[in-house]
């Protein structure tokens, strides 16, 4: 028997989220769905919001609760080897947003060879988001 894979949910660990969820919500546009406080009071064990159709994790770093005594985050790694993509509507202002919220800009906005407008922020917690727009149609 075959497992069905119903989605794929990035689950991003950072030291201070509920300071990243308020950062979401203002540079993204991010919808916060549910948060789930940790016993101490000060952590999230769990939260989760929505990107458009898609759902996101966002939880902070628990090293006193890891085997290895680290629970790493793109800071603690110093950065991150994945970028999180998101398709808007206009790549600019989506990029604006993001800087005027606290991201830092990696890649400014540009007309690229596979026909979108793209660009890329890195978020103050360490994780990097690419924003496109569909510019034209160019064939595989």
């Amino acid at each position: 028997m075959t497992a069905t894979i119903e989605a794929v949910i990035p689950h991003l660990v950072v030291d201070d989220a509920t300071a990243a969820l308020a950062f979401y919500k203002q540079a993204l546009g991010a919808e916060e769905v549910m948060r789930l406080p940790a016993e101490d009071g000060k952590r999230l064990m769990h939260s989760e919001m929505r990107l458009g159709d898609a759902r996101v994790f966002v939880r902070d770093a628990f090293s006193d609760r890891c085997a290895e005594g680290q629970d790493h985050t793109p800071t603690t790694l110093g950065g991150s080897a994945v970028t999180l993509h998101l398709r808007v509507a206009d790549c600019d202002a989506a990029v604006d947003r993001a800087v005027k919220a606290g991201a830092v800009v990696v890649m400014p906005p540009e007309d690229m060879f596979w026909g979108d407008r793209f660009a890329v922020v890195t978020d103050p917690y360490g994780h990097a988001w690419s924003f496109a727009h569909a510019l034209e149609t160019v064939p595989a």
